[in-house]
């Protein structure tokens, strides 16, 4: 009834019956200078139903009874901040409103409600989405900052513990044999030992996995430790003095135990390359509680021994005639 009246500049709304008004009614009303509201019955009105009267200058209300919700919360400040409109409400005045609830209880003081319930609502959410929005940016960037480069390790331990509790952890299709966790001032030993040894020796032959010779150029180093390290049937820690002393040694020794939890298989050789003083080990956990539970191998200082030392390792790390590629 109201659409198309973009000339009406006075409106006069008496006992319509009308339980709800909202900017649908008034989109048109552009020319509207006065209006008048008699409304017997509760109603509904929202902050949308004055936004589009931009020529309104007095607005008269009378017997005014609204229901107690918040969509009705800002008739009271507006009507007594609006500089561009004169409000005028009689029998009762805006300042003695009332407002009915839906379960029939009458509240005798409508601007007490809305601010007890409304504007409390509004700021405590205000309050609580900020707090959250800080908190969770506070700690994305500490987590950035320093645990930034265990967030591809964790995804792998992560993603290891499902596949293990999901039941999928069958035939598994390995690229490597063994991933070799070594200092590179132990190189020469890996160079001169173990590659004529272990990858050089078959049939079978073995494939090793060196951080020098087979890490992807220009790929994150920790990225690197991890897919190489899940990418292998075992892992081949060779402990030195050198190798305690290594952040990066040490970080590839807490995945590969990560990852000896999470799979709850055989899959860590230990080998120390040289007498390792207790004092050294002490300050390692990781490391000491291992060597309590786990049987390991060192390198001895006799000639004729190391052949039996290689053939151990070549039996635990020989793949089966199925996995070889």
């Amino acid at each position: 009834m109201l659409h198309n009246l973009t000339k009406l500049e006075i409106l006069i709304l008496q006992n319509c019956r009308i339980d709800v008004l909202d900017g649908s009614l008034t989109k048109d009303l552009k020319s509207l200078i006065e209006i008048t509201l008699i409304l017997e019955p509760s109603v509904t009105i929202f902050s949308s139903f004055v936004e589009n009267l931009i020529q309104l200058k007095f607005l008269y209300v009378w017997r005014l009874n609204v229901l107690c919700s918040c969509s009705n919360a800002w008739i009271v400040p507006w009507s007594k901040n609006s500089e561009e409109v004169i409000v005028q409400a009689f029998n009762p005045p805006m300042e003695e409103l009332k407002c009915s609830a839906t379960n029939g209880t009458n509240h005798l003081d409508f601007a007490h409600y809305t601010e007890e319930v409304c504007y409390f609502e509004k700021e405590f959410v205000l309050f609580v989405s900020t707090s959250l929005s800080v908190i969770t940016f506070v700690l994305a960037v500490l987590v950035q900052r320093f645990a930034g480069s265990y967030l591809t390790p964790l995804y792998h331990i992560v993603h290891g513990w499902l596949w293990e509790a999901l039941g999928q952890d069958g035939k598994r299709h390995y690229r490597y044999d063994a991933f070799v966790s070594y200092s590179g001032k132990d190189e020469g030993w890996v160079v001169e030992q173990l590659l004529p040894n272990l990858e050089r020796r078959g049939p079978l032959f073995l494939r090793l996995c060196l951080h020098s010779r087979d890490f992807p150029v220009g790929q994150d180093i920790v990225e690197n430790i991890t897919d190489s390290l899940y990418s292998s049937r075992w892992t081949l820690c060779l402990v030195s003095r050198s190798y305690l002393r290594s952040a990066w040694c040490s970080l590839e020794l807490q995945l590969a135990t990560c990852r000896l939890q999470v799979e709850q298989r055989d899959v860590l050789i230990l080998v120390f390359l040289e007498k390792v003083p207790s004092r050294l080990l002490s300050a390692h956990h990781r490391l000491a509680r291992l060597l309590k539970t786990r049987t390991y191998l060192a390198w001895p200082e006799d000639a004729e021994q190391h052949t039996a030392f290689w053939d151990k390792i070549w039996d635990k790390l020989k793949p089966e005639t199925g996995d070889q590629a």
